[in-house]
Protein backbone atom coordinates (compact mmCIF):
# COMPACT_ATOMS: atom_id res chain seq x y z
CA UNK A 1 0.00 0.00 0.00
CA UNK A 2 1.61 3.64 -1.26
CA UNK A 3 0.97 6.91 0.12
CA UNK A 4 1.52 10.22 -1.24
CA UNK A 5 4.14 12.47 0.61
CA UNK A 6 2.22 14.63 2.86
CA UNK A 7 2.37 18.52 1.56
CA UNK A 8 5.75 19.38 2.87
CA UNK A 9 4.71 23.21 3.69
CA UNK A 10 3.30 21.71 7.03
CA UNK A 11 6.10 22.63 9.57
CA UNK A 12 6.74 21.53 13.00
CA UNK A 13 4.93 24.35 14.65
CA UNK A 14 1.91 23.61 12.19
CA UNK A 15 2.37 20.00 14.12
CA UNK A 16 2.39 21.08 17.16
CA UNK A 17 -0.73 22.44 16.79
CA UNK A 18 -1.93 20.07 15.36
CA UNK A 19 -0.98 17.48 18.32
CA UNK A 20 -2.68 20.11 20.28
CA UNK A 21 -5.69 20.37 18.74
CA UNK A 22 -5.90 16.36 18.78
CA UNK A 23 -8.24 15.70 21.67
CA UNK A 24 -11.22 17.30 19.87
CA UNK A 25 -10.19 15.17 17.04
CA UNK A 26 -10.16 12.13 18.66
CA UNK A 27 -13.39 10.71 17.46
CA UNK A 28 -11.80 10.02 13.91
CA UNK A 29 -8.61 8.39 15.30
CA UNK A 30 -8.59 4.27 14.92
CA UNK A 31 -7.75 1.97 17.29
CA UNK A 32 -4.15 0.94 16.91
CA UNK A 33 -3.92 -1.63 14.90
CA UNK A 34 -1.53 -4.45 16.54
CA UNK A 35 -2.88 -7.53 18.41
CA UNK A 36 -2.09 -7.89 22.22
CA UNK A 37 1.32 -9.96 22.10
CA UNK A 38 2.36 -9.45 18.99
CA UNK A 39 5.54 -10.41 17.75
CA UNK A 40 7.83 -9.23 14.66
CA UNK A 41 10.96 -9.81 13.15
CA UNK A 42 13.20 -6.89 11.46
CA UNK A 43 15.10 -8.83 9.02
CA UNK A 44 17.38 -5.27 7.32
CA UNK A 45 20.56 -4.71 5.57
CA UNK A 46 21.89 -1.50 4.26
CA UNK A 47 24.41 0.19 1.87
CA UNK A 48 24.85 -2.92 -0.03
CA UNK A 49 26.05 -0.97 -3.14
CA UNK A 50 25.99 -3.86 -5.49
CA UNK A 51 28.51 -6.22 -4.45
CA UNK A 52 26.58 -9.05 -5.68
CA UNK A 53 29.81 -11.38 -5.57
CA UNK A 54 31.25 -10.29 -1.90
CA UNK A 55 33.75 -8.39 -1.17
CA UNK A 56 37.59 -8.92 0.13
CA UNK A 57 39.37 -7.14 2.70
CA UNK A 58 39.47 -3.01 2.02
CA UNK A 59 36.45 -3.13 0.21
CA UNK A 60 38.27 -4.96 -3.50
CA UNK A 61 37.10 -7.44 -5.62
CA UNK A 62 36.64 -10.75 -4.40
CA UNK A 63 39.06 -13.03 -6.04
CA UNK A 64 39.29 -17.23 -6.18
CA UNK A 65 40.67 -18.76 -2.95
CA UNK A 66 41.03 -15.36 -0.56
CA UNK A 67 38.76 -14.36 2.22
CA UNK A 68 35.56 -12.97 0.91
CA UNK A 69 32.37 -11.98 2.80
CA UNK A 70 29.15 -11.28 1.74
CA UNK A 71 27.34 -11.67 -1.98
CA UNK A 72 23.99 -11.99 -3.05
CA UNK A 73 23.68 -15.48 -2.85
CA UNK A 74 25.26 -16.18 1.24
CA UNK A 75 22.78 -13.14 1.97
CA UNK A 76 19.63 -14.59 0.47
CA UNK A 77 20.61 -17.79 2.53
CA UNK A 78 20.71 -15.95 6.11
CA UNK A 79 17.42 -14.20 4.80
CA UNK A 80 16.09 -17.43 4.14
CA UNK A 81 17.45 -19.15 7.28
CA UNK A 82 16.44 -16.01 9.44
CA UNK A 83 12.53 -15.63 7.65
CA UNK A 84 11.80 -19.46 8.97
CA UNK A 85 13.45 -19.11 12.10
CA UNK A 86 11.50 -15.88 12.71
CA UNK A 87 8.18 -17.91 11.91
CA UNK A 88 8.90 -20.86 13.72
CA UNK A 89 9.85 -18.98 17.08
CA UNK A 90 5.49 -17.29 16.15
CA UNK A 91 7.12 -13.78 15.22
CA UNK A 92 6.25 -12.38 11.40
CA UNK A 93 8.99 -11.55 9.71
CA UNK A 94 9.97 -8.19 7.64
CA UNK A 95 12.04 -7.80 5.44
CA UNK A 96 14.02 -4.33 5.09
CA UNK A 97 16.24 -1.96 3.12
CA UNK A 98 18.13 1.63 4.56
CA UNK A 99 18.84 2.17 0.91
CA UNK A 100 22.09 2.38 -1.60
CA UNK A 101 21.70 -0.46 -3.03
CA UNK A 102 23.38 1.15 -6.31
CA UNK A 103 26.99 1.49 -7.16
CA UNK A 104 30.06 0.17 -6.61
CA UNK A 105 30.59 -2.79 -8.74
CA UNK A 106 30.36 -3.78 -12.40
CA UNK A 107 26.68 -5.08 -12.46
CA UNK A 108 25.68 -1.48 -11.50
CA UNK A 109 27.83 -0.03 -14.28
CA UNK A 110 26.53 -2.19 -16.70
CA UNK A 111 22.81 -2.88 -15.82
CA UNK A 112 22.34 -0.10 -13.87
CA UNK A 113 19.53 -1.22 -10.82
CA UNK A 114 18.10 -3.83 -12.78
CA UNK A 115 20.13 -6.95 -11.09
CA UNK A 116 19.98 -5.64 -7.69
CA UNK A 117 15.65 -5.41 -8.68
CA UNK A 118 16.03 -8.81 -9.82
CA UNK A 119 18.41 -9.89 -6.37
CA UNK A 120 16.06 -7.87 -4.33
CA UNK A 121 12.32 -9.90 -6.07
CA UNK A 122 13.92 -12.93 -5.29
CA UNK A 123 14.71 -12.24 -1.65
CA UNK A 124 11.31 -10.93 -0.70
CA UNK A 125 12.49 -7.21 0.12
CA UNK A 126 9.47 -5.70 1.50
CA UNK A 127 10.32 -1.78 1.85
CA UNK A 128 13.42 0.23 0.76
CA UNK A 129 14.24 3.62 1.80
CA UNK A 130 16.26 5.69 -1.21
CA UNK A 131 19.97 6.59 -0.47
CA UNK A 132 21.92 9.26 -1.82
CA UNK A 133 23.08 6.84 -4.73
CA UNK A 134 20.32 5.62 -5.67
CA UNK A 135 20.17 9.15 -7.73
CA UNK A 136 24.05 8.76 -9.15
CA UNK A 137 22.64 7.96 -12.62
CA UNK A 138 19.71 10.76 -12.98
CA UNK A 139 15.43 10.42 -12.40
CA UNK A 140 15.55 8.40 -15.22
CA UNK A 141 17.55 5.50 -13.81
CA UNK A 142 15.42 5.31 -10.68
CA UNK A 143 12.31 5.49 -12.33
CA UNK A 144 13.33 1.94 -14.27
CA UNK A 145 14.51 0.57 -11.24
CA UNK A 146 11.11 1.61 -9.32
CA UNK A 147 8.95 -0.05 -12.33
CA UNK A 148 11.00 -3.59 -11.73
CA UNK A 149 10.63 -3.70 -8.12
CA UNK A 150 7.08 -4.76 -6.48
CA UNK A 151 7.69 -3.06 -3.15
CA UNK A 152 7.20 0.60 -2.39
CA UNK A 153 10.23 3.23 -2.56
CA UNK A 154 9.93 5.31 0.38
CA UNK A 155 11.89 8.71 1.30
CA UNK A 156 9.20 11.51 3.11
CA UNK A 157 11.67 14.23 2.88
CA UNK A 158 12.13 14.10 -0.80
CA UNK A 159 9.33 16.72 -3.24
CA UNK A 160 8.54 14.93 -6.13
CA UNK A 161 6.21 17.06 -7.60
CA UNK A 162 8.01 18.80 -10.08
CA UNK A 163 9.39 15.52 -11.66
CA UNK A 164 6.81 13.46 -13.44
CA UNK A 165 8.79 10.30 -13.90
CA UNK A 166 9.07 10.12 -9.98
CA UNK A 167 6.12 11.34 -9.01
CA UNK A 168 3.78 8.36 -8.91
CA UNK A 169 7.21 6.05 -8.16
CA UNK A 170 8.13 7.50 -4.26
CA UNK A 171 6.38 7.37 -1.08
CA UNK A 172 6.54 9.15 2.06
CA UNK A 173 5.33 5.85 4.14
CA UNK A 174 3.55 2.81 3.55
CA UNK A 175 1.63 -0.08 6.15
CA UNK A 176 3.32 -3.55 5.06
CA UNK A 177 1.74 -6.90 6.58
CA UNK A 178 3.69 -9.94 7.32
CA UNK A 179 1.61 -13.24 9.16
CA UNK A 180 -1.29 -11.18 9.63
CA UNK A 181 0.78 -7.86 11.83
CA UNK A 182 0.69 -4.94 9.95
CA UNK A 183 3.50 -2.21 10.74
CA UNK A 184 4.11 1.32 9.50
CA UNK A 185 7.48 2.35 7.14
CA UNK A 186 8.48 5.51 6.92
CA UNK A 187 11.76 7.05 4.37
CA UNK A 188 14.25 9.76 4.96
CA UNK A 189 16.81 10.27 2.74
CA UNK A 190 20.09 12.37 3.29
CA UNK A 191 19.77 16.10 1.75
CA UNK A 192 23.36 16.23 0.82
CA UNK A 193 21.89 14.25 -2.10
CA UNK A 194 21.83 17.10 -3.94
CA UNK A 195 25.07 17.73 -3.95
CA UNK A 196 26.59 14.67 -3.40
CA UNK A 197 24.70 12.64 -6.17
CA UNK A 198 22.94 13.33 -9.55
CA UNK A 199 18.93 13.78 -9.15
CA UNK A 200 18.76 16.79 -11.16
CA UNK A 201 17.07 19.89 -11.18
CA UNK A 202 13.65 18.86 -10.55
CA UNK A 203 13.66 16.90 -6.82
CA UNK A 204 14.00 18.77 -3.87
CA UNK A 205 14.71 17.33 -0.39
CA UNK A 206 13.56 18.89 2.51
CA UNK A 207 14.55 18.88 6.33
CA UNK A 208 14.21 14.79 7.08
CA UNK A 209 13.31 15.40 10.64
CA UNK A 210 10.01 17.27 10.09
CA UNK A 211 9.54 15.05 7.11
CA UNK A 212 9.62 12.04 9.63
CA UNK A 213 7.69 13.55 12.10
CA UNK A 214 4.73 14.07 9.73
CA UNK A 215 4.78 10.74 8.67
CA UNK A 216 5.02 8.95 12.11
CA UNK A 217 2.03 11.29 13.15
CA UNK A 218 -0.28 10.52 9.94
CA UNK A 219 0.66 6.91 10.42
CA UNK A 220 -0.78 7.19 13.82
CA UNK A 221 -3.69 8.93 12.97
CA UNK A 222 -4.46 6.03 10.55
CA UNK A 223 -4.35 4.01 13.84
CA UNK A 224 -0.97 2.06 12.62
CA UNK A 225 0.45 1.25 15.95
CA UNK A 226 4.00 0.13 14.98
CA UNK A 227 6.57 2.48 13.32
CA UNK A 228 9.56 1.55 11.69
CA UNK A 229 11.68 4.05 9.89
CA UNK A 230 14.01 3.38 7.30
CA UNK A 231 17.06 5.97 7.54
CA UNK A 232 19.83 7.22 5.08
CA UNK A 233 21.34 9.69 6.93
CA UNK A 234 23.88 8.16 8.85
CA UNK A 235 24.03 6.96 12.71
CA UNK A 236 24.53 10.53 14.37
CA UNK A 237 21.50 12.02 12.25
CA UNK A 238 19.80 8.63 13.66
CA UNK A 239 20.48 9.39 17.10
CA UNK A 240 19.30 12.72 17.06
CA UNK A 241 15.86 11.77 15.32
CA UNK A 242 15.31 8.93 18.12
CA UNK A 243 15.68 11.65 20.56
CA UNK A 244 13.69 14.26 19.41
CA UNK A 245 10.71 13.03 16.37
CA UNK A 246 7.95 11.57 18.51
CA UNK A 247 5.71 8.20 17.24
CA UNK A 248 8.94 6.10 15.88
CA UNK A 249 9.90 2.78 17.78
CA UNK A 250 12.75 1.36 15.31
CA UNK A 251 15.15 2.50 12.91
CA UNK A 252 16.91 0.57 10.52
CA UNK A 253 19.70 2.97 9.25
CA UNK A 254 22.40 3.29 6.67
CA UNK A 255 24.61 6.03 4.92
CA UNK A 256 27.24 5.76 7.49
CA UNK A 257 28.73 2.47 6.58
CA UNK A 258 28.94 1.43 10.84
CA UNK A 259 28.25 -1.24 12.68
CA UNK A 260 26.03 -1.73 15.58
CA UNK A 261 26.46 -5.52 17.33
CA UNK A 262 26.91 -7.48 19.65
CA UNK A 263 30.50 -9.11 20.49
CA UNK A 264 31.53 -8.22 16.59
CA UNK A 265 34.59 -6.64 15.66
CA UNK A 266 34.39 -3.23 14.53
CA UNK A 267 31.11 -2.66 16.33
CA UNK A 268 30.53 0.76 17.16
CA UNK A 269 27.80 0.01 19.40
CA UNK A 270 25.60 -2.93 20.55
CA UNK A 271 22.65 -4.21 18.71
CA UNK A 272 19.82 -2.55 19.03
CA UNK A 273 21.03 0.27 20.23
CA UNK A 274 18.59 1.71 22.24
CA UNK A 275 17.80 6.03 22.62
CA UNK A 276 15.35 7.45 25.13
CA UNK A 277 13.25 9.17 22.93
CA UNK A 278 9.98 10.89 23.45
CA UNK A 279 7.67 8.89 25.35
CA UNK A 280 9.12 5.99 23.80
CA UNK A 281 12.88 3.99 23.29
CA UNK A 282 13.80 3.60 20.34
CA UNK A 283 15.35 0.83 19.28
CA UNK A 284 18.53 1.65 16.50
CA UNK A 285 20.11 -1.18 14.07
CA UNK A 286 22.61 -0.84 11.43
CA UNK A 287 25.25 -3.15 9.78
CA UNK A 288 27.76 -1.58 8.42
CA UNK A 289 27.80 -2.57 4.24
CA UNK A 290 28.49 -4.34 1.08
CA UNK A 291 25.95 -7.29 2.93
CA UNK A 292 28.34 -8.85 5.24
CA UNK A 293 26.19 -8.82 7.86
CA UNK A 294 22.26 -9.34 8.38
CA UNK A 295 20.44 -7.53 11.41
CA UNK A 296 16.88 -9.32 12.99
CA UNK A 297 15.64 -6.88 15.22
CA UNK A 298 13.58 -9.02 17.31
CA UNK A 299 10.15 -6.65 18.70
CA UNK A 300 7.58 -7.65 20.90
CA UNK A 301 5.08 -5.15 20.56
CA UNK A 302 2.11 -4.64 22.84
CA UNK A 303 -1.71 -3.77 22.38
CA UNK A 304 -1.44 -0.42 21.59
CA UNK A 305 1.75 -1.18 19.09
CA UNK A 306 4.37 -0.59 21.30
CA UNK A 307 7.50 -2.20 22.15
CA UNK A 308 7.46 -3.99 25.33
CA UNK A 309 11.00 -5.95 24.94
CA UNK A 310 13.29 -6.85 22.10
CA UNK A 311 16.14 -9.20 20.57
CA UNK A 312 17.45 -10.42 17.76
CA UNK A 313 21.31 -10.41 16.66
CA UNK A 314 23.51 -9.41 13.73
CA UNK A 315 25.28 -12.28 11.51
CA UNK A 316 27.79 -11.95 9.66
CA UNK A 317 27.75 -13.47 6.14
CA UNK A 318 30.99 -15.42 5.87
CA UNK A 319 31.95 -18.74 4.15
CA UNK A 320 30.14 -20.54 6.58
CA UNK A 321 26.59 -19.28 5.03
CA UNK A 322 25.26 -21.77 2.61
CA UNK A 323 24.25 -20.35 -0.70
CA UNK A 324 20.76 -19.77 -2.17
CA UNK A 325 20.97 -21.32 -5.41
CA UNK A 326 18.10 -19.66 -6.95
CA UNK A 327 19.67 -16.01 -6.01
CA UNK A 328 23.32 -17.26 -7.14
CA UNK A 329 21.61 -18.28 -10.41
CA UNK A 330 20.06 -14.67 -10.95
CA UNK A 331 23.90 -13.21 -10.46
CA UNK A 332 25.31 -15.93 -12.50
CA UNK A 333 22.31 -14.35 -15.17
CA UNK A 334 23.94 -10.90 -14.93
CA UNK A 335 27.53 -11.86 -14.63
CA UNK A 336 27.36 -13.66 -17.87
CA UNK A 337 27.88 -10.16 -19.87
CA UNK A 338 30.56 -8.78 -17.53
CA UNK A 339 33.27 -11.54 -17.67
CA UNK A 340 35.67 -10.76 -20.79
CA UNK A 341 35.72 -6.66 -19.50
CA UNK A 342 36.38 -7.08 -16.04
CA UNK A 343 38.93 -10.02 -16.34
CA UNK A 344 41.55 -7.92 -19.01
CA UNK A 345 44.75 -7.56 -17.09
CA UNK A 346 46.89 -4.21 -16.07
CA UNK A 347 49.50 -4.61 -14.07
CA UNK A 348 50.84 -6.02 -10.50
CA UNK A 349 50.17 -4.39 -7.48
CA UNK A 350 53.01 -4.85 -4.71
CA UNK A 351 50.37 -4.05 -2.17
CA UNK A 352 46.88 -3.86 -1.28
CA UNK A 353 45.20 -0.05 -2.23
CA UNK A 354 42.39 0.09 0.50
CA UNK A 355 39.54 2.58 0.45
CA UNK A 356 38.25 2.77 4.11
CA UNK A 357 40.26 6.10 4.93
CA UNK A 358 40.08 8.11 1.83
CA UNK A 359 37.13 10.04 3.27
CA UNK A 360 39.07 11.94 6.08
CA UNK A 361 42.51 10.98 5.29
CA UNK A 362 45.39 10.99 2.48
CA UNK A 363 45.24 7.00 0.88
CA UNK A 364 47.50 5.47 -1.70
CA UNK A 365 44.20 4.68 -3.62
CA UNK A 366 43.34 8.58 -4.01
CA UNK A 367 47.05 9.59 -4.65
CA UNK A 368 47.35 6.83 -7.41
CA UNK A 369 43.66 8.25 -9.16
CA UNK A 370 44.66 11.96 -8.78
CA UNK A 371 48.18 11.23 -10.50
CA UNK A 372 46.75 9.00 -13.47
CA UNK A 373 44.07 12.38 -13.75
CA UNK A 374 46.86 14.23 -13.91
CA UNK A 375 49.71 12.32 -16.27
CA UNK A 376 46.68 12.23 -18.98
CA UNK A 377 46.13 15.85 -19.75
CA UNK A 378 49.35 17.51 -21.08
CA UNK A 379 50.21 20.95 -19.41
CA UNK A 380 48.00 20.18 -16.38
CA UNK A 381 49.96 21.62 -12.98
CA UNK A 382 47.51 20.37 -10.13
CA UNK A 383 44.72 17.33 -9.68
CA UNK A 384 41.58 16.85 -7.08
CA UNK A 385 39.55 13.90 -6.66
CA UNK A 386 37.04 13.09 -4.10
CA UNK A 387 37.85 10.25 -1.60
CA UNK A 388 33.79 9.76 -1.69
CA UNK A 389 34.40 8.41 -5.55
CA UNK A 390 36.46 6.00 -5.18
CA UNK A 391 34.29 2.98 -4.01
CA UNK A 392 36.34 -0.34 -3.81
CA UNK A 393 39.73 -0.58 -2.86
CA UNK A 394 42.47 -2.48 -5.59
CA UNK A 395 44.30 -6.23 -3.92
CA UNK A 396 47.04 -7.42 -4.28
CA UNK A 397 48.76 -8.81 -6.79
CA UNK A 398 47.68 -8.91 -10.58
CA UNK A 399 44.68 -5.48 -11.11
CA UNK A 400 42.03 -6.07 -14.30
CA UNK A 401 39.81 -3.74 -15.96
CA UNK A 402 37.22 -5.25 -13.41
CA UNK A 403 38.96 -4.34 -10.56
CA UNK A 404 39.33 -0.72 -11.58
CA UNK A 405 35.53 -0.30 -12.50
CA UNK A 406 34.79 -1.17 -8.80
CA UNK A 407 37.23 1.45 -7.75
CA UNK A 408 35.12 3.90 -10.08
CA UNK A 409 32.12 2.81 -10.97
CA UNK A 410 29.95 6.16 -11.95
CA UNK A 411 31.04 6.21 -15.22
CA UNK A 412 32.50 9.92 -14.49
CA UNK A 413 34.83 11.64 -17.16
CA UNK A 414 37.61 13.91 -17.05
CA UNK A 415 37.39 17.61 -16.75
CA UNK A 416 40.18 20.20 -17.31
CA UNK A 417 39.41 23.60 -16.25
CA UNK A 418 41.60 27.12 -15.25
CA UNK A 419 41.07 28.12 -12.00
CA UNK A 420 43.42 30.87 -9.74
CA UNK A 421 45.33 30.03 -7.11
CA UNK A 422 42.70 31.39 -4.13
CA UNK A 423 40.09 29.55 -6.31
CA UNK A 424 41.68 26.34 -5.66
CA UNK A 425 42.31 27.06 -2.34
CA UNK A 426 38.57 27.82 -1.54
CA UNK A 427 38.10 24.05 -3.35
CA UNK A 428 40.55 22.28 -1.15
CA UNK A 429 38.41 24.21 1.76
CA UNK A 430 35.49 22.73 0.70
CA UNK A 431 37.02 19.39 1.04
CA UNK A 432 38.30 19.78 4.36
CA UNK A 433 35.20 21.25 5.82
CA UNK A 434 33.65 17.80 6.77
CA UNK A 435 36.18 16.53 9.25
CA UNK A 436 36.37 15.03 11.47
CA UNK A 437 33.11 13.45 10.24
CA UNK A 438 34.08 10.72 6.76
CA UNK A 439 32.99 12.89 3.74
CA UNK A 440 33.07 11.93 0.11
CA UNK A 441 34.47 15.51 -0.64
CA UNK A 442 37.51 15.13 1.09
CA UNK A 443 39.95 15.96 -1.25
CA UNK A 444 42.96 13.22 -3.06
CA UNK A 445 45.96 15.28 -4.99
CA UNK A 446 48.46 15.11 -7.42
CA UNK A 447 50.83 17.81 -8.65
CA UNK A 448 51.06 20.09 -4.98
CA UNK A 449 51.09 19.42 -1.38
CA UNK A 450 48.77 20.88 1.56
CA UNK A 451 49.19 21.14 5.42
CA UNK A 452 45.59 21.69 7.51
CA UNK A 453 44.54 22.04 10.63
CA UNK A 454 41.45 19.66 11.71
CA UNK A 455 40.76 21.78 14.57
CA UNK A 456 40.33 24.95 13.31
CA UNK A 457 37.61 26.51 12.24
CA UNK A 458 35.50 25.44 8.43
CA UNK A 459 36.64 26.86 5.69
CA UNK A 460 39.91 28.09 7.83
CA UNK A 461 41.85 24.64 7.62
CA UNK A 462 44.59 24.92 5.15
CA UNK A 463 47.53 26.11 6.11
CA UNK A 464 50.12 26.05 3.60
CA UNK A 465 49.95 24.78 -0.17
CA UNK A 466 52.60 24.27 -2.20
CA UNK A 467 53.04 22.71 -5.84
CA UNK A 468 55.05 19.48 -6.57
CA UNK A 469 58.37 21.61 -7.04
CA UNK A 470 58.07 23.40 -3.98
CA UNK A 471 56.53 26.71 -5.11
CA UNK A 472 53.63 28.12 -3.30
CA UNK A 473 50.53 28.62 -4.81
CA UNK A 474 50.06 32.08 -5.77
CA UNK A 475 46.33 33.53 -5.03
CA UNK A 476 46.10 35.35 -8.55
CA UNK A 477 47.94 33.12 -10.82
CA UNK A 478 45.64 30.75 -13.55
CA UNK A 479 46.50 26.96 -13.04
CA UNK A 480 45.32 24.04 -14.86
CA UNK A 481 43.11 22.21 -12.85
CA UNK A 482 42.17 18.13 -13.77
CA UNK A 483 38.91 17.07 -11.92
CA UNK A 484 35.87 14.74 -12.53
CA UNK A 485 32.65 16.01 -14.35
CA UNK A 486 30.69 15.49 -11.23
CA UNK A 487 33.17 17.93 -9.21
CA UNK A 488 33.54 20.14 -12.04
CA UNK A 489 29.54 20.80 -11.78
CA UNK A 490 29.50 21.49 -8.31
CA UNK A 491 29.23 17.95 -6.73
CA UNK A 492 30.29 17.72 -3.76
CA UNK A 493 30.14 20.96 -2.53
CA UNK A 494 33.09 22.10 -5.12
CA UNK A 495 30.69 25.03 -6.11
CA UNK A 496 34.23 26.68 -6.96
CA UNK A 497 35.02 24.43 -9.76
CA UNK A 498 31.74 25.34 -11.54
CA UNK A 499 31.32 28.90 -10.60
CA UNK A 500 35.20 30.20 -10.96
CA UNK A 501 36.31 28.39 -13.60
CA UNK A 502 38.05 30.72 -16.14
CA UNK A 503 37.70 28.26 -18.36
CA UNK A 504 35.85 24.23 -18.43
CA UNK A 505 36.16 21.15 -20.66
CA UNK A 506 33.88 18.79 -19.14
CA UNK A 507 33.93 15.57 -21.98
CA UNK A 508 37.69 13.87 -21.52
CA UNK A 509 37.67 10.31 -21.27
CA UNK A 510 35.99 8.28 -18.82
CA UNK A 511 38.02 8.19 -15.08
CA UNK A 512 38.01 4.08 -15.20
CA UNK A 513 39.75 4.79 -18.77
CA UNK A 514 42.26 7.24 -17.35
CA UNK A 515 43.77 4.85 -14.48
CA UNK A 516 43.49 2.01 -16.35
CA UNK A 517 45.37 3.18 -18.88
CA UNK A 518 48.07 4.48 -16.28
CA UNK A 519 48.51 1.38 -14.71
CA UNK A 520 48.58 -0.57 -17.87
CA UNK A 521 51.48 1.66 -18.74
CA UNK A 522 53.47 1.19 -15.83
CA UNK A 523 52.93 -2.33 -15.16
CA UNK A 524 53.94 -2.53 -11.84
CA UNK A 525 52.77 -0.08 -8.50
CA UNK A 526 52.74 0.11 -4.96
CA UNK A 527 51.10 1.90 -2.22
CA UNK A 528 52.38 5.33 -1.15
CA UNK A 529 51.57 7.61 1.40
CA UNK A 530 53.83 10.45 1.05
CA UNK A 531 52.19 13.03 3.22
CA UNK A 532 50.95 15.58 0.68
CA UNK A 533 47.86 15.84 2.10
CA UNK A 534 49.35 16.32 5.70
CA UNK A 535 48.22 17.55 9.13
CA UNK A 536 49.90 19.98 11.16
Amino acid sequence: MRHEPVNPALSRRNLLRAAVALPLAAPALRRAQAADGARIALIHMNDFHSKHEGVAEGGSVCRPGRACAGGSARLAGAIREARAAAIAEGRAPFLLDAGDQFMGSLYYTLHRGLAEAAVQRAVGTMAMALGNHEFDNGPETLARYAAAVPFPLLSANLDTRAEPLLRDRVSAFSVIESQGVRIGVVGVTTPDTATSSSPGPNLRFTDPMEAAERAAFTLRRQGVGTVVLLSHLGLPADRRLAAEVEGVDAIIGGHSHLLLANGLAGAVGPHPLVVQGKGRDVRIGQVACHGRYLGRMDLDLGADGRVAAHGGAVREIGPDVAEDPAVAAVVAEYAAPLGEIRHRQLAMAEGSFPNEACRQAECALGSLVAEAALARIPGAEIAVVNGGGLRAGLPEGVLTYGDVLAVLPFGNTLATLTLRGGAVRAALENGLSRLPALAGRFPHVAGLRLRFDPAAPAGQRVREVVLADGRPLEADRAYRVVTNDFMRGGGDGYAVFRDDALEAYDDGPPLEEVVADYLAARGRVAPVVDGRVGRG
